[in-house]
Formats: structure tokens, C-alpha cells, sequence
């Protein structure tokens, strides 16, 4: 009940960000039913049904990285003065944060199930109703206990995530929230004791370690568009390693991302600096734990989608079987907006955490050109690193396969 008196008198923003964690849950859950859908009409396939159940894990992943960034820059679930007298302290608010993502998620689902009984022509009475009955097995019966278990799934994970990611360390549920330093940059995020610059060489071997796994295993042909999400690289079996190492690759993108954010900064900042550059390198060095990560993140998709292309587009043509059908679009559609949207929403809480210093150079007399200034060199940097080497890592995973 506080959950839903706090999302009735939140900011139009918040209210926005929950909406779209709600049509987000609601993508991902129509794919979960799409996908059991098929495995019901198709009992004779387990293969593909297993393959249409794999694919929609990605999307799931995004959908709860998107709802735990939303929670974590929540004002309503933030720990503010007297909140402890009245029983909610960090661990209260963890609670409620993760209590608010389960009723978001739970709508979503909610709507994705009855979006797939509308187009499969099950509940009538509208022109919509069936109008997508054979590609999403009408004929089939539901079993309504297996959907209902898929769609609480999206709920229980992003409950989890944010209970696991947002609990408060053990010194501030010790001192409480009352107590929390005024300089502690984000009251809602944990604290972190690590320098972000730490993770880049981490990063950087696990990628040197996925790209060599690719070139020793990535000898075949390929991926022919007329299966079924066919993977590169099964004339030899390699698939599996293929995978792995594409897997390594990006989760160095993602390990690097806040080093190579700290690293930006520490470019702008070098030698002899002007003003607008000197500030835009410090909140970038001091955002770097932040926004690196979801950065990382969007940078792999990235890579990801682009390789992706590189493999299935060399053999599409117009007039033959396409590699991807509507359900893979609507699943890769989903991460892209997903991960783009994290990245903005931890872009805005780095600007949020910094408000009162903002304020203060305010009345310091600096103007606000200035800060726009910062903000575009800080953009600029950040594309002008970040968009090569997303280009390069692409290409040099897509590479193996497409020199034969």
C-alpha cells in the first residue's frame, strides 16, 4: 500500500521510468509466452523450443538491469532524515524499492498476457482479436500453469535484484540513515571502496582472452539464415566455445567500462587544462563508478548488434529466408532500449548527485554556458573512446568467420 501512495504523488519523471519498466516487463513476458506457445504447438521440436527459451534470457537480463536502475534513483526509496523514527530504515527502503519493482514487473506481465490472448484470438470482442493466430499458435491450448510460472518469473527477479543490489553495507545500517555523511556522492547506491580505474586491466585480459578463444574455435562458415538462430561455426562443433568467447568479449566491455570512463577523465584533465575541461575530466573521474558500467553494458550490445549483422547479413537476401524473424527483432529491439535507457537513467543520477555542487558554483557566479560546455566535452570524450572501440571489438569478433 505505501508502495503504491508513493508511485500516486511521485515526480512525472519518476512515474515515466516506471512506465517504461512496465511496457519493458511486458515485452519481455510476451516473448516468454511466445515462446511457450511454440513449444506447446510443436512438441516434435524441443530443440528450437529450447533455443526460442534461451533467447529470451537476454531480454530478461535488461528488463531487471532497467528496473534496478530505476529503483536505485527513486527519491521515495532513498534514506532521508526521520526516516528511521518511523520504522523505515535502509533496509525498510531496500525492501519497499524491491516491493515497487515486483508491482511494476507484475503489471507488465499482466499486460504482455493479455496482449498474447488478444492476438491469438482468445478473449474477443475487439478487432485486434486474433489477428496474429497462426504465428503465435492459436491453435494450441495454454497451459495456464506453466504461463503463470513464466510470468512471475520477471517479477521475482527484479525483486531479487533489487533487494541483493540495493541492501544498505553493514556501517550504514549499523549508524542508520540519519547518520549517512554529507558526502556521500548517492545515498541510494552502496558505496563504493574501490578506485573505477581498478577493473580496466581485468577488462582488458578477458577480452584479449574471449577474441583469442574466437580465432583458435571460429574456423567455419558462416551461420546459414534458413534455421533457426543458427550459431557460427557448427561444421566443426565449436559452437559452444565460439559462444564462450563471444561471451568473454563483452563481459570485458563491461568489466572495462568504468575504468575506461575514469580514463576519459583523466585525459580531459591532463596538462594544462581550461576551466571547461578541467571540470568536465573531475565528473567524469568521479562518475566513473556509476555511469561506467551501464556505458560497458551499451557498448557490448553494441558490439553485439553490429557483429550480429556483420555474420547473418552477409548471407540475406531480399528475396530468400531472412535470419531474423519479428520475435528476434522484438527481442533485440528490447536489450537495445533496455541498456540505452540505463545508461541515461545512471547519466541522470550522477547529474541528480551532483545538484548541490552545482548549486554552489551557482552562486559563485559561474554560468550555466559553462556547465553545458562540461557536459558536451564530457559527451564528446566518451563517444569520441567509446564508438571505435565498440567498431573494433565487432569486427574483430565477427572476423574469424567471415575471412573464409
Amino acid at each position: 500500500m505505501l508502495s503504491l501512495r508513493l508511485a500516486r504523488g511521485a515526480h512525472p519523471l519518476v512515474l515515466l521510468r516506471r512506465l517504461l519498466v512496465v511496457l519493458a516487463a511486458a515485452g519481455a513476458g510476451f516473448l516468454l509466452l511466445c515462446a511457450l506457445g511454440y513449444a506447446v504447438a510443436h512438441p516434435d521440436t524441443p530443440q528450437e523450443s529450447l533455443v526460442r527459451l534461451l533467447w529470451c534470457l537476454a531480454p530478461l537480463a535488461a528488463v531487471v538491469q532497467f528496473a534496478v536502475a530505476v529503483a536505485r534513483n527513486d527519491p521515495a526509496t532513498r534514506p532521508r532524515d526521520g526516516m528511521d523514527a518511523i520504522g523505515f530504515g535502509p533496509v525498510r527502503l531496500s525492501v519497499l524499492a524491491a516491493t515497487s519493482t515486483a508491482l511494476s514487473c507484475g503489471t507488465g506481465s499482466v499486460l504482455a498476457l493479455l496482449a498474447y490472448l488478444e492476438l491469438r484470438g482468445d478473449l474477443g470482442g475487439t478487432p485486434l482479436s486474433g489477428a496474429a493466430a497462426r504465428a503465435l499458435d492459436g491453435q494450441a491450448g495454454l497451459p495456464w500453469g506453466a504461463a503463470v510460472t513464466l510470468l512471475g518469473l520477471l517479477p521475482a527477479l527484479g525483486a531479487g535484484a533489487c533487494a541483493l543490489f540495493l541492501r544498505p553495507s553493514r556501517e550504514r545500517r549499523a549508524r542508520g540513515a540519519h547518520a549517512a555523511p554529507t558526502d556521500d556522492p548517492a545515498p541510494s547506491t552502496p558505496r563504493e571502496d574501490r578506485p573505477a580505474h581498478i577493473g580496466l586491466p581485468w577488462g582488458v585480459a578477458v577480452i584479449a582472452c574471449g577474441l583469442a578463444l574466437e580465432a583458435y574455435v571460429g574456423h567455419a562458415p558462416a551461420p546459414a539464415p534458413e534455421t533457426l538462430l543458427a550459431l557460427p561455426g557448427q561444421d566443426g562443433g565449436s559452437s559452444p566455445a565460439l559462444l564462450g568467447g563471444w561471451l568473454l568479449t563483452f563481459a570485458g566491455l563491461v568489466l572495462a567500462g568504468p575504468g575506461l570512463t575514469h580514463w576519459c577523465g583523466a585525459l580531459l584533465s591532463s596538462g594544462r587544462p581550461g576551466p571547461v575541461r578541467l571540470l568536465a575530466g573531475r565528473i567524469l573521474q568521479d562518475a566513473a563508478a556509476r555511469v561506467g558500467r551501464p556505458l560497458g553494458v551499451l557498448c557490448a550490445v553494441a558490439a553485439g548488434a553490429v557483429a550480429a549483422v556483420e555474420l547473418y547479413g552477409a548471407l540475406w537476401r531480399p528475396t530468400g529466408p531472412g535470419p531474423f524473424g519479428p520475435l528476434t527483432w522484438l527481442g533485440a529491439g528490447l536489450v537495445i532500449a533496455c541498456v540505452t535507457a540505463t545508461a541515461l537513467t545512471a547519466a541522470a543520477d550522477t547529474r541528480t548527485s551532483r545538484a548541490e555542487t552545482s548549486a554552489a558554483l551557482a552562486r559563485l557566479g559561474i554560468p550555466a554556458s559553462l556547465l553545458r560546455g562540461a557536459a558536451a566535452v564530457r559527451t564528446g570524450a566518451l563517444v569520441a573512446v567509446l564508438a571505435p572501440l565498440t567498431w573494433v571489438i565487432a569486427e574483430l569478433t565477427a572476423l574469424p568467420l567471415t575471412r573464409s
